[in-house]
């Protein structure tokens, strides 16, 4: 899995953009096969001056060949939770994009296996 990380509004140190490569590698699982998988991920504040304080934003952007893309939004007081949330955000879209597909296929195995079951039965009228 290729991770392109980019800032908006600050500046990244070691230890978030460690953070942010630990939490996101762990989409691999889920992924499959991750070598042409692109993962786009965008850390930020929002704006720079807040009556509330800072306010994160992260957004994942998951591109894979031959499926749909993959995106979740985060914004939070807290950078860390804002990219535990869209990372599970992400988790949850890419298990929901899983199960449509098996869905899809298995109704399609059902439909075949019930036309093969008349076929069958016509044959032996």
């Amino acid at each position: 899995m290729n991770i392109k990380i980019r800032t908006i509004n600050f500046e990244i140190t070691p230890a978030i953009d460690q953070y942010v490569n630990k939490k996101i590698s762990s989409l691999e699982k889920f992924l499959g096969d991750g070598q042409n998988v692109l993962c786009e991920v965008e850390i930020g504040r929002t704006t720079k001056h807040h009556k509330s304080g800072d306010i994160f934003k992260a957004e994942i952007n998951i591109m894979r060949p031959g499926s749909k893309q993959v995106y979740a939004l985060s914004e939070e007081q807290n950078l860390y939770s804002a990219i535990d949330i869209v990372r599970d955000e992400a988790e949850r879209e890419i298990v929901s994009q899983k199960e449509k597909r098996s869905t899809l296929v298995r109704r399609g195995g059902i439909i075949v296996k019930s036309l093969l079951k008349n076929l069958s039965n016509w044959r032996r009228k």
